[in-house]
């Protein structure tokens, strides 16, 4: 699993990189076709809202491969090291089905739903912005199998630990 855990995160990587590099470069000349030269461009505005979903989506599950989400831990850390296993394995096993119901059944729902609603300034479809969520929640779903395995053959603690921990 390892392996295909770090071809992943190299493509998720270089796919957010690239997306949100795009995402600025339409910005920009959004910006810029409106106040400098006058007249907008139309496909502008929808471009950036799908490249800023498919982005926000890939990097979100790039933070599930590193355990990079938000975590209240403040009770967990005060339990014995069975219990907080147990709680891991209860977490790792919620992430699952949350990405499986809600991203990749309801993603593949709302995709099909969509499919064939066409965008009125770009040549394709509302359908395939939506092909993101099943896409990020195969990839979440992955990276939670990935870390539950490890939670329960010991070689990855229980409780992710900050290694920049902020003091208030």
């Amino acid at each position: 699993m390892e392996p295909i855990k770090r071809g992943l995160d190299q493509v998720l990587k270089f796919a957010s990189v690239v997306l949100f590099a795009l995402l600025v470069l339409v910005v920009v000349w959004q910006v810029f076709s409106r106040q400098v030269l006058n007249s907008p461009s139309a496909w502008t505005e929808e471009l950036a809202r799908y490249t800023f979903v498919w982005v926000g989506l890939f990097a979100t599950a790039l933070v599930f491969s590193e355990r990079g989400h938000i975590a209240v831990d403040f009770v967990v850390t005060k339990f014995a090291p069975g219990a907080q296993k147990v709680v891991a394995i209860v977490v790792q096993l919620s992430i699952i089905l949350f990405a499986l119901a809600v991203l990749v059944y309801g993603g593949l729902r709302a995709a099909n739903g969509a499919w064939n609603q066409s965008l009125s300034a770009l040549p394709t479809q509302v359908g395939v912005m939506y092909l993101a969520m099943p896409i990020a929640g195969v990839i979440i779903t992955f990276y939670a199998l990935y870390h539950l395995q490890a939670v329960l053959r010991n070689t990855e603690e229980a409780i992710a630990h900050d290694e920049n921990p902020q003091v208030v």
